[in-house]
C-alpha cells in the first residue's frame, strides 16, 4: 500500500473516532434524559484528536497542527478533573 494512502486511512481513522464521540455523548443523554457528557466521550475525543494529531503533522499543517495539539491539553485536563472529582468523592465516603 502507498504511504499516501496509509496516511488518508489514518486521517479518516482519527475523524472517526473524533465523531464517535457525539455519537456517544448523544446516546448517554438520550439514556438519562438530560443532557451529559460521559467520560467515554473524553477518551474518544483524546483518541481521535492524537489520531488527528500525527496525521496534521505528518502533512505540516500547522494550523491543524495548533488546533489538535490544544485540544490535547483540554481532554486530559478534564480527565484529571473527573479522576479528582471521582477521588474525592472516595475520600467523602460516597
Amino acid at each position: 500500500m502507498k504511504d499516501a494512502t496509509v496516511w488518508i486511512m489514518i486521517g479518516f481513522l482519527g475523524q472517526a473516532l473524533f465523531s464517535a464521540r457525539f455519537i456517544i455523548q448523544w446516546l448517554a443523554s438520550e439514556r438519562a434524559r438530560r443532557s451529559i457528557v460521559p467520560k467515554a466521550f473524553w477518551y474518544f475525543s483524546l483518541a481521535g484528536s492524537a489520531v488527528l494529531l500525527s496525521y496534521a503533522i505528518h502533512r505540516a499543517d500547522p494550523v491543524f497542527i495548533v488546533g489538535q495539539a490544544s485540544g490535547l491539553f483540554i481532554y486530559l485536563r478534564n480527565l484529571y478533573l473527573i479522576k479528582v472529582e471521582h477521588r474525592a468523592s472516595l475520600d467523602n465516603g460516597e
